[in-house]
């Protein structure tokens, strides 16, 4: 893994208290899960974007990055998880 993906997956957190610990974006209420599902369905970035207008450019990669990471077996260390 790049040192790019290392930084996206800093914007990936995840707290046991927060949907169930699925990983979320920037501590938002907006989890990996529902952007790459928006993805895999066909939405653009910019709508993505324009729906969620405090989501960044890069908050979408990185969960690309995660989704990434996850596939490829990487380390995920970059992820804050709440209680470690």
């Amino acid at each position: 893994m790049d040192q790019t993906e290392q930084e996206l997956l800093r914007r990936i957190s995840a707290n046991p208290e927060i949907f169930g610990g699925k990983p979320i974006i920037r501590g938002m209420r907006i989890s990996v899960e529902t952007i790459l599902s928006l993805l895999a369905q066909g939405e653009s970035v910019e709508a993505i974007l324009a729906d969620y207008p405090d989501l960044e450019a890069e908050d979408i990669r990185a969960c690309l990055a995660y989704a990434h990471a996850v596939i490829a077996h990487d380390s995920l260390d970059a992820v804050q998880v709440a209680g470690r």
